[in-house]
């Protein structure tokens, strides 16, 4: 099923970044943007390549903390007097994946003034960290309306008021070396900041191996998932019941982890989704439905910017298209659906059906094979996944609650307090 064997850094954090600020116009490229300009100024800093690629990873990344629209939107218009939270939330989300801890430590700091250290020099976490403080400022400064080499002078000016007391000295006049080139703000509000970032950015020499895609789309499954303790466990359920079925149906150990990763990634598109639908208790209006049907599609679109992941993104974004071609968004039919497709379509209604959510209960075997059968009947379903889900119900089912069982842990221990 699964050709490609490596996936390029550079284009999938990008991509995934781009993920992040889905939740609205207001915050589009925020984060990319951010990583721009910290990257710009450890470059005038002579930064190493290490430290360089792990500063740029944490401004990727550095909003991961606030995790529904409503959360991101507030935070980006300074309404949040304690940004704590989302930093601590931040830094252990990123921790998941272990090549990225040293941006996590960034990220923890990001928020922490310059007067708050309570010390006259720098080392080198607490440089990385007012450069993201100050490139994180600079960002949230600028007025999408206007013209941008009119908004430079003033942004210098603002950035000069942070001198001493939020940013140190050293970082401001960093940033004043760079905001003299008019190219740097012209990148900076390009419509090809992916693309220059993608080629000539930190990251772009390296290539992952498909099992070290398996924590990064942990992570991103975490960042869905827990938002509300009623989705806290969907995706790792989907993921390990993919991963099941695909193991019964005899497909490869490549496959079988592709198909983790897809399952973790299926709901990538919910980040666009306001947590007001997302944990409503009652039915949704025709207007909350038309919202929450547009998920599959962002998915779609976000994975297939990442070069050697189209089928992955297939699999992911099509676990709401029927046999019969009428499902969404895409309305593609049996010709066109995969088999990983359709193992994520199954593996996604068996998991809704089994845990709980705020307008219902859990049902139990028998009702859930029943709605199954119901579904593949009427061609919605495939007819051989769904007979292999129930060859094998009591094995893959044991697997699901195993890894749910882990993310709960998870939640509840790092997570569930801060997110309260």
């Amino acid at each position: 099923m699964y050709q490609s064997h490596s996936v390029n850094l550079s284009n999938l954090l990008l991509s995934l970044s781009d993920a992040l600020d889905l939740a609205s116009p207001e915050l589009s490229l925020h984060q990319m943007r951010t990583a721009f300009i910290a990257w710009e100024m450890s470059k005038a800093a002579d930064l190493s390549r290490d430290s360089t690629e792990q500063l740029f990873i944490a401004a990727l990344f550095h909003d991961v903390g606030a995790l529904s629209p409503e959360d991101k939107l507030s935070l980006h218009r300074n309404e949040v007097e304690d940004v704590e939270p989302h930093c601590i939330l931040g830094e252990a989300f990123i921790n998941h994946v272990l090549m990225f801890e040293p941006a996590a430590r960034i990220v923890r700091t990001h928020h922490k003034p310059w007067q708050d250290y309570g010390r006259t020099g720098m080392d080198s976490l607490i440089f990385q960290s007012q450069i993201l403080c100050l490139a994180d400022l600079v960002e949230r400064s600028l007025d999408r309306g206007r013209y941008i080499l009119h908004q430079g002078e003033d942004i210098v000016s603002i950035a000069g008021g942070w001198s001493s007391n939020l940013i140190h000295p050293e970082v401001v006049d960093l940033f004043r070396s760079i905001a003299d080139r008019e190219d740097f703000w012209l990148d900076l509000v390009s419509p090809r900041l992916y693309s220059l970032l993608l080629h000539d950015g930190p990251c772009r020499g390296t290539e992952l191996p498909i099992s070290d895609l398996v924590p990064i789309s942990e992570m991103f499954r975490n960042l869905i998932d827990f938002r509300s303790p009623f989705t806290a466990t969907h995706s790792s359920g989907v993921a390990a019941t993919a991963s099941s079925i695909a193991h019964y149906l005899g497909l490869t150990e490549t496959d079988i982890e592709l198909m983790e990763v897809a399952g973790n990634l299926h709901d990538l598109g919910k980040m666009a989704v306001p947590n007001s639908i997302l944990t409503k208790p009652d039915k949704l209006t025709i207007d909350e439905f038309a919202i929450i049907r547009q998920h599959p599609y962002f998915t779609y679109s976000v994975l297939t910017t990442i070069g050697g992941m189209g089928q992955i993104a297939e699999y992911a974004a099509f676990h709401h298209e029927r046999l019969d071609g009428r499902g969404y968004p895409f309305h593609i039919d049996a010709r066109k659906l995969n088999t990983g497709s359709r193992i994520i379509a199954v593996a996604d209604i068996f998991t809704a059906l089994a845990e709980d959510r705020p307008y219902r209960k859990s049902i139990g075997k028998t009702d859930v094979l029943c709605v199954l059968k119901n579904l593949s009947g009427k061609c919605h379903l495939d007819k051989n996944v769904v007979g292999i889900l129930e060859s094998n119900y009591d094995e893959i089912i044991a697997s699901s609650v195993k890894k749910q069982d882990k993310a709960r842990k998870c939640y509840e221990l790092s997570f569930q307090d801060n997110l309260a």
